[in-house]
């Protein structure tokens, strides 16, 4: 009984799940959405962030990663059910994460395809990251 119940939960939270690729834009931002900008802190330092963004690393400089971390973090900043927005340097590992975090855990995702690349290509001037 309690396995049927399980099933039945896990597949309720994948069906409310919802996963958005867009490609990012400037005009984007002027939406009342959280980012969550997954890169890493010499990257942050490096290009600069998005203005109010939220830095919560996944990889870190040598690949390795701490889920249960990752998602402390992140539920300290969205609730499971709100929108929010991933991106990265060029959209690839938001990508993964983005399935992962919506078809795994029920969160509702948009990846931010392209990136801080493309923003900055297309004159994004980011802000500084500060610790």
């Amino acid at each position: 009984m309690m396995k049927i119940i399980f099933v039945l939960l896990i597949t309720a939270t994948a069906l409310m799940a919802e996963l958005q690729n867009i490609w990012v834009t400037k005009d984007f931002f002027k939406k009342d959405i959280k980012i969550i900008d997954i890169r890493t802190p010499g990257e942050w330092r490096e290009t600069g962030i998005v203005k109010g963004a939220y830095t919560i690393m996944f990889f870190d400089e040598e690949g390795r990663f701490d889920i249960p971390e990752f998602l402390a973090k992140l539920d300290k900043v969205v609730k499971k059910g709100e929108q929010f927005a991933l991106i990265c340097r060029t959209g690839s590992r938001t990508a993964e994460i983005s399935k992962f975090l919506s078809s795994e855990l029920g969160y509702n995702v948009i990846n931010l395809g392209g990136g801080m690349m493309k923003l900055r290509h297309e004159g994004y001037k980011p802000v500084p990251y500060k610790q």
